[in-house]
């Protein structure tokens, strides 16, 4: 049976470009510093991101997670959007092991924030009832928003406002890349006001685990200590870290293709009926539409036995094109829907 697998682009696996430098990696021992392909890998992220410095972690919620906890102190704050992947789906992770609380500011439907109502969130330090605003941190592209992009313009907004209190600004880059490809600028133009930026290797560029994070010498030494104590210190991550080379080399540019895709999967659905869907709030990979149907439930049984995944019970669907996903299975979904909504 054939599979679309539209759940995430968590699900891509590996290129054969990226199994053979898996195999061939040399590794050494990363806490100790010596593994050379981790190190390699971090500081092509830092040239591309045109930081000073950079740190391989297992996950993204792992580099936003030491990230904040780099920044910010027990009993602080960060600003960040109500729709934020920190806030909404990281397990609340800087609250249960730094004591950190979030301050919220609605997210717009871009998922940009107003940097009026960013400045009116940042506490008074003077005061002593308030907390310490330790971090202000965007999303980009913002995945709960639609996966839109947020320009170099819009970020030095915010950086403006935060740097102004001398308050450290940080991406959460997962897909980062795709808004750099969208765009087409280069990645380090979108983070270049950013004090650091998490970016995943392990989503639409395809590595089968990994994230880095980003920023300066002094700032990555506290992340590299925050990282050791929460378990994140690797051994011979080469191996992974070797597919993250080949990524940085080789997969960015191809992310037009899942652009492409997406563009061609909202094209078709928007004249399926009970679909109710924006195509002019496309802009990556992420694909996010309404469906009426007497049985959703049911709905999603049908596709499933169809090979595609990716639905759900609830009324909003997400679908996420990837690599792995041809414009060929963009018909087939397409015409398994089709069918099935007519049912």
């Amino acid at each position: 049976m054939k599979e679309v697998d539209l759940r995430s682009d968590t699900v891509t696996h590996p290129s054969p470009e990226m199994r053979q430098a898996i195999a061939e990696a040399k590794v050494g021992d990363d806490v100790f510093r010596d593994d050379p392909s981790v190190n390699r890998l971090e500081q092509m992220a830092a040239d591309r991101m045109g930081k000073e410095a950079a740190v391989f972690v297992a996950s993204g919620t792992m580099g936003n997670l030491i990230s904040v906890l780099a920044h910010a102190g027990r009993g602080e704050e960060v600003i960040l959007g109500n729709e934020a992947h920190i806030f909404r789906s990281e397990g609340a992770g800087a609250a249960a092991l730094g004591g950190v609380s979030y301050h919220l500011v609605k997210n717009d439907e871009r998922g940009m924030l107003d940097p009026d109502e960013v400045r009116n969130a940042i506490r008074d330090s003077s005061n002593h009832h308030n907390p310490r605003t330790a971090l202000v941190a965007l999303e980009n592209t913002q995945n709960s928003c639609g996966g839109r992009v947020l320009t170099p313009d819009d970020t030095a907004l915010i950086a403006d406002v935060a740097h102004a209190n001398e308050i450290p600004l940080h991406i959460d880059g997962a897909r980062i890349f795709n808004a750099s490809v969208k765009l087409e600028t280069p990645v380090f133009e979108l983070v270049r006001d950013a004090d650091s930026v998490t970016f995943c290797l392990s989503k639409g560029l395809s590595c089968p685990v990994g994230s880095v994070v980003c920023g300066s010498n002094e700032f990555i030494e506290n992340a590299r200590r925050v990282r050791k104590m929460v378990g994140g210190g690797m051994r011979q991550a080469g191996f992974l870290a070797a597919a993250g080379i080949v990524a940085l080399d080789s997969m960015v540019e191809r992310l037009a293709e899942d652009h492409a895709n997406a563009t061609k999967l909202v094209n078709g659905l928007k004249k399926l009926p009970g679909i109710t869907i924006s195509p002019e709030k496309l802009e990556t990979n992420l694909v996010f539409f309404e469906i009426e149907h007497h049985d959703r439930a049911e709905l999603l049984r049908k596709l499933e036995s169809e090979g595609i995944k990716g639905g759900s019970a609830a009324r909003r669907w997400r679908f996420v094109t990837h690599y792995g996903i041809t414009s060929e299975d963009i018909d087939y979904t397409l015409d398994v829907m089709a069918s099935a909504l007519a049912s």
